[in-house]
């Protein structure tokens, strides 16, 4: 079972993890999160329900990897699908995020219930059907962070990037980001298995 997820009754799913894999999982989630933004809470004494109907920003983000987490809804430039594209994040936005924040307190809240048992143990991370599926999004957002700091393409499958030196400064994100996708692949299967 250490480091691929293996199906439980009902849908979920565990996976055995080191501390070491306990403490970079975490360390990502939590980056993760501060990168999404921490939400829109309503102000002391404002209608929670007008928080509902607050519209979101109109423009791409600036950031590379939350423009690869929240793309434009069209890719062309016209005008006409610029403005629809402005449309569209304006009022769908504001949920993604919050879809995506719930996903990573998600991830963090269960690494934090772990008790490992003794020092250097695995502990089993046992997830729910609900849980897994939110473990599977963050995985997802993980990835596509990271691959965007490392300028990741399609045609760089199998590339140079995956022979980098030890002493390449990008080389523990690269290893982050295989390992990532290597839980997340085994995730996938898991899931379609229970299925």
């Amino acid at each position: 079972m250490a480091g691929h997820f293996e199906a439980l009754p009902g849908g979920g799913a565990a996976v055995a993890l080191d501390e070491v894999e306990v403490s970079i999982l975490r360390s990502l989630a939590v980056q993760l999160m501060e990168l999404i933004g921490p939400g829109d809470e309503p102000v002391e004494g404002e209608d929670p329900l007008a928080a509902l109907f607050a519209e979101g920003p109109s423009e791409a983000p600036s950031d590379p990897a939350l423009k690869r987490l929240f793309p434009d809804a069209y890719a062309d430039e016209s005008d006409e699908l610029r403005s629809a594209s402005a449309d569209f994040r304006r009022y769908t936005e504001n949920d993604l995020r919050t879809g995506k924040r719930e996903h990573v307190l998600a991830v963090i809240r269960s690494l934090d219930a772990l008790t490992p048992e003794g020092e250097g143990d695995e502990v089993v991370l046992k997830l729910t059907a609900d849980e897994s599926r939110a473990w599977l999004g963050a995985l997802n957002d993980l990835r596509l962070t990271i691959g965007t700091r490392l300028e990741v393409t399609d045609e760089d499958e199998g590339g140079e990037l995956y022979r980098l030196p030890d002493s390449d400064p990008r080389k523990p994100m690269v290893l982050a980001y295989l390992w990532l996708g290597a839980l997340q692949e085994s995730l996938v299967e898991t899931l379609l298995s229970g299925a």
